[in-house]
């Protein structure tokens, strides 16, 4: 079953909800993109991710809300997201279920980029082996729901 309801109920009711992201590769493909979400963020705030993206909003396609996303929150835009993978994830946040499926896409993208202040609270470029790195410590707070995708992602 499908439906819309207010984003703030998806996150109290643990409702199954879509997200898209991108991620963004060097030109050569070398590197990735990481960011740190801003403490105030309504989940996974502090964390790190390495997918720009967000919740599918009513009338979306999933390519629809990872342009959006890209454009919103690293200022990217003219570009041409290209399917990854997706995943669901069925897990909890601040003590509530949050369940989402997970549409992931990529670019390569040299130009500049731009942080949205209120989303983005700081960001840098790793390669794979360094994301790998810091990703096998379980207690480095990266979101769970990428985490999902990440043997998708990297090499």
């Amino acid at each position: 079953m499908t439906g819309a309801a207010p984003r703030s109920q998806v996150y109290a009711d643990g409702l199954w909800h879509g997200s898209a992201g991108v991620l963004v590769r060097s030109g050569d493909g070398r590197r990735i993109y990481v960011h740190r979400r801003t403490e105030t963020k309504a989940v996974f705030a502090g964390m790190h991710d390495c997918l720009a993206g967000g919740v599918v909003d009513p009338g979306e396609t999933p390519l629809d809300t990872a342009v959006r996303e890209l454009s919103e929150e690293l200022g990217v835009s003219g570009v041409q997201p290209e399917f990854l993978a997706s995943a669901a994830w069925d897990g909890q946040w601040a003590g509530r279920p949050m369940r989402c499926h997970l549409f992931a896409y990529g670019i390569r993208f040299d130009g500049p980029l731009r942080h949205q202040a209120s989303e983005i609270a700081d960001g840098w470029w790793w390669t794979d082996a360094q994301l790998a790195g810091h990703l096998a410590d379980p207690a480095w707070p990266f979101v769970p729901d990428t985490r999902v995708l990440i043997p998708e992602l990297i090499q």
